[in-house]
């Protein structure tokens, strides 16, 4: 069965064509990615606009065309916090299924955490033991905690890197102060959650999902993407705190110089790490590895999971 996963994300709308079957590992067979940046497109009421909705009709109309040239068969489409935060998420959902024939399904932030674990534990399987997940997104920050498929714990946390940016870093390069409150703002929004995930013991193995955790172990020295998704790519928080200060003195521009760094992320990049060393930090995580699959491998995992056997 070719699958197509529609992601609206904070920062993304990224449709993932896959070949898959229950019992298997889905293929990938096209990756379509436009930058829309819903997280920055909210009015002052918390609103996407109409001009924002605009824009993602116009770029979810260009994935409907990607999907039906790959000859996807089954869409799944879903939105993440950008969408579900807006205070009109009604009013966009409606617009987006009137004019796209799309029925977007908005993900709760446990929904959004729960996925991502499952496609990080079917990656690594039941060897892995007790497992600790971090995902940064554009909009929020997923935590999980678990030794089966379904978490222990689970949690989202309105720190995503795209957000944070936003709100918090106007300057570029960003002012220390601005830094300095950010960084307190972000421990103290993390330290809330601790207890709920410590009091069920340390984790055997702690791994990280998203854009924001693959630049970061990139510019710490992993290996690029090229390389496959069977190469080991960890990031040891030693690494990350001695960047942190380093990307805090750079503009976004010099930014985007660094291995593995897009135009389009680099903007993102100080507030993604003051989030990963706060999380690193706070749950005493010396190492964790990369984990290459995520929310739209969950998403398709499920999908199979519920499929009738025959």
């Amino acid at each position: 069965m070719r699958l197509g996963v529609l992601d609206v994300g904070s920062n993304t709308v990224h449709l993932l064509v896959v070949d898959a079957h229950a019992g298997a590992a889905p293929l990938p067979a096209h990756s379509h990615k436009a930058e829309l940046r819903l997280a920055e497109l909210l009015d002052e009421d918390g609103a996407i606009g109409p001009e924002g909705i605009d824009r993602l009709i116009a770029t979810i109309s260009g994935a409907l065309l990607s999907a039906e040239d790959k000859g996807v068969q089954e869409l799944l489409p879903f939105a993440t916090s950008a969408v579900r935060e807006a205070s009109n998420v009604d009013e966009v959902i409606a617009r987006v299924r009137a004019q796209t024939g799309v029925d977007l399904v908005v993900l709760s932030g446990e929904e959004e955490a729960r996925l991502t674990f499952l496609a990080a534990r079917r990656w690594y399987g039941w060897s892995a033991g007790k497992l600790l997940l971090l995902d940064i997104g554009g909009g929020s920050l997923e935590v999980a905690y678990g030794i089966d498929e379904e978490p222990d714990a689970a949690v989202s946390l309105p720190l995503g890197a795209g957000r944070l940016t936003a709100g918090w870093l106007p300057g570029d390069p960003p002012d220390a102060a601005d830094v300095r409150a950010l960084r307190r703002h972000v421990r103290a929004q993390i330290a809330g959650t601790v207890g709920e995930f410590t009091r069920s013991g340390r984790p055997d193995h702690v791994v990280a999902t998203s854009k924001t955790f693959k630049q970061l172990a990139r510019i710490a020295g992993a290996a690029r993407s090229s390389e496959g998704a069977y190469v080991q790519r960890t990031l040891s928080r030693k690494s990350l705190e001695e960047w942190v200060p380093k990307l805090a003195a750079m503009t976004t521009e010099q930014r985007t110089t660094l291995p593995g760094v897009s135009e389009g992320r680099a903007p993102q990049l100080l507030a993604g790490a003051l989030v990963a060393e706060g999380a690193m930090d706070l749950f005493a995580v010396d190492e964790l590895e990369v984990c290459p699959w995520a929310l739209r491998e969950g998403v398709i995992l499920r999908h199979l999971d519920h499929l009738p056997v025959g």
